[in-house]
């Protein structure tokens, strides 16, 4: 997949694409429709996001929210059969662009784009002035062939990112993966934590949070992809979304036991996908409480394990 991060100069062999719109937090169904009806014969398949997601832009100081990382979206992306990603940078210049603007210098000058297909609720332009209908209508000015996507509703749920933040916030990464269409997946680089898993008999591979939104803090049952290094490949394992509260008051982060496994993960980049949600966080009363419920925990997700499939 070929990734631009401007607007500018694009070479010709990456113009008259038909590209799919929008922020694509968690890629999910719906983003995936909007994907799907963007596949025109004979042209190659784009991605138009943005970066930072223009709600960082306008509002820096709030809560980490996002379900993805920019890596994590590329390689969803890539997975999806995208060709070309044009990962827009959003600030201040972009948000200030007209609707008009927007079209004629970004679209169709800058991006030379065939077609644009987007979501009903897409909204554009300086104070999102622009929606779906006036994309539809500047972008056919501009020899733009403009398609919309009517919103994706399971069981009675209109499928959103918000909707899967609220399904993790809640404990319920099933619910969030019938959203997605895939397991929620956490990745990032294994980081060297402080060790005391591997002094309890259960050696853990620690990751920050950073920018993520963050799901119910508790223990989970997880899909582990070991992306780089020596160890690639999938395994089993069990993981721990929270502050340590048995330990003092922590930074929250993702420590994950792999089930079977012996050897050195630091640096690596890994890719977790919640399963189940097993209990919450508990504070023990001593190290003896503490191994006793890591063992039941990962007895129990052993066999919970056996039925599912990584997706």
């Amino acid at each position: 997949m070929q990734v631009f991060n401007s607007f500018h100069d694009i070479p010709a062999t990456a113009r008259g694409a038909s590209a799919a719109m929008g922020n694509f937090d968690g890629v999910h169904i719906g983003h995936r429709s909007v994907i799907d009806r963007a596949r025109l014969p004979g042209s190659p398949l784009a991605v138009v996001s943005f970066e930072p997601h223009p709600r960082q832009h306008f509002a820096p100081n709030s809560a980490p929210f996002r379900l993805m990382s920019p890596a994590a979206k590329a390689h969803r992306l890539e997975k999806l059969g995208v060709d070309i990603l044009f990962d827009l940078p959003f600030n201040a210049n972009l948000a200030g662009l007209s609707a008009e603007a927007f079209v004629r210098d970004v679209l169709a000058t800058g991006l030379g784009l065939k077609q644009v297909v987007v979501g009903a609720d897409f909204h554009f332009g300086k104070g999102r002035e622009g929606d779906a209908d006036m994309l539809a209508r500047l972008g056919a000015a501009h020899g733009i062939k403009v398609d919309i996507a009517p919103l994706i509703t399971v069981a009675n749920t209109d499928i959103s990112s918000t909707a899967i933040r609220t399904a993790l916030s809640a404990g319920r990464p099933r619910d969030a993966a019938s959203m997605l269409s895939h397991w929620h997946r956490i990745s990032g680089i294994v980081i060297k934590g402080d060790q005391r898993g591997r002094d309890l008999g259960f050696p853990t591979a620690n990751m920050e949070l950073v920018n993520l939104h963050l799901p119910r803090l508790g223990i989970y049952a997880v899909w582990v992809d070991v992306l780089t290094g020596p160890h690639k490949g999938a395994y089993r394992g069990a993981a721990s979304i929270g502050t340590r509260p048995t330990f003092g008051e922590n930074v929250p982060n993702l420590e994950v036991f792999i089930f079977d496994f012996d050897g050195d993960l630091y640096g690596a980049e890994l890719s977790v996908a919640l399963v189940d949600y097993i209990r919450p966080e508990l504070k023990f009363d001593g190290i003896d409480a503490l191994i006793a419920q890591m063992q039941n925990d990962c007895d129990r997700i052993r066999i919970l394990l056996d039925a599912e499939a990584i997706a």
